[in-house]
């Protein structure tokens, strides 16, 4: 099967997925633009094809190449073409190539809503542009039953497959080295995601510093990058608490195993989420959680940390200390953690589940 994997962004998916997929013998090539730190061309990795395109334009992230556009235009030459987010523009056009082209088109929901603008604008968009780019794929997979829903209430029409996120519980495990970037002997607390608004960074700033008023050295390490960075810097110098929040920026995926291991709780207050892949990697790693309380997450986050309701900072505070001062609880959580992510996300199951729908699209 001759398969072209569109998207921006989810590295940590897409690339795990299309080497999965060259280890069985098909054919793929991943097209996307490319990043400011990263140079135009064709490479070989990992057994399939990396082509990256120069950005023509950027908004809010969101970067346009002409380039992926024009190579859209040649869909033929695929069995089916596997898009990711519909909040791309890269994504926007490989709908718009299926309008035009007989080459099947599957989309993956990485979340209803985007983290970098307001949720007002968000929903407007899911609700025309999106729900049309949807509309015009022959398939859709979704991590959850919630989220499909949701793409329902604003129209999605498409064949939704609920195929549950998974990692590789193999690579992301408790034991082994930890990572120098965090270099904190007392409590430390994680946060990794893009620094945007959905994200909500600054609630676990502040919540770390109320942590701290109450007498526990705790620190903050922030994995990750955005558009609120500067902003939270200078949060964290009106808080006074400098020395004690670090902005690691982005990580290295194969070092994201060693960073879990070195905390000791992972936050992630969102406003919005589907079944986040950091959840996932930490608790495979043995590291509990505090999330917000959102409905595709508080099904398993109950037996492996803590659901906070969204913008309740005195919670998360409160939940990040009682874990911090309590090893036993956060060994019990992290073990029931990782029995969870075995049982329910193991990637293995998603590659499968993945690959019989494009192989079913690809036989018409």
């Amino acid at each position: 099967m001759r398969i072209l994997r569109v998207a921006q962004n989810f590295d940590g998916h897409v690339f795990p997925l299309s080497e999965a997929q060259a280890k069985m013998g098909h054919d793929v090539t991943v097209l996307r633009p490319c990043e400011s730190d990263e140079r135009p061309g064709v490479f070989e990795q990992d057994g399939y094809t990396l082509v990256r395109k120069p950005c023509t334009f950027e908004i809010v992230g969101n970067k346009f190449a002409t380039g992926v556009g024009k190579d859209l235009l040649r869909v033929n030459e695929y069995d089916v073409v596997h898009a990711h987010s519909h909040l791309f523009f890269s994504t926007n056009l490989a709908s718009l190539s299926r309008v035009f082209g007989g080459t099947p088109l599957a989309i993956t929901n990485h979340g209803v809503h985007s983290q970098s603008v307001p949720e007002w604008f968000s929903k407007a968009y899911l609700s025309t542009l999106g729900r049309w780019t949807y509309n015009r794929a022959d398939a859709v997979f979704c991590y959850t039953e919630v989220d499909q829903r949701r793409l329902r209430k604003y129209g999605v029409t498409t064949n939704c497959n609920v195929v549950p996120n998974g990692i590789d519980s193999g690579r992301f495990v408790p034991d082994g080295a930890t990572s120098k970037r965090i270099d904190h002997n007392g409590p430390t607390v994680l946060f990794a995601g893009r620094l945007a608004q959905g994200k909500r960074p600054w609630c676990a700033i502040r919540a770390i510093a109320s942590v701290r008023d109450s007498g526990l050295d705790a620190h903050l390490y922030l994995c990750g990058d955005g558009p609120m960075r500067g902003t939270l810097k200078h949060l964290v110098e009106g808080k006074g608490i400098s020395n004690a929040v670090h902005f690691l920026g982005q990580v290295p995926s194969e070092e994201m195993p060693k960073v879990y291991r070195s905390a000791d709780v992972l936050v992630l207050p969102s406003r919005a989420e589907g079944v986040p892949r950091v959840v996932l990697e930490a608790l495979a790693c043995t590291t509990p959680v505090v999330t917000s309380a959102l409905p595709p997450i508080t099904d398993f986050v109950s037996e492996s940390g803590y659901a906070v309701e969204i913008g309740d900072t005195p919670g998360f505070s409160e939940r990040l200390k009682e874990l911090l001062e309590n090893p036993d609880r956060r060994a019990e959580y992290g073990k029931r953690g990782r029995e969870i992510v075995k049982e329910r996300f193991e990637w293995e199951n998603l590659v499968d589940q993945t690959t019989k729908v494009l192989e079913r699209l690809s036989r018409g």
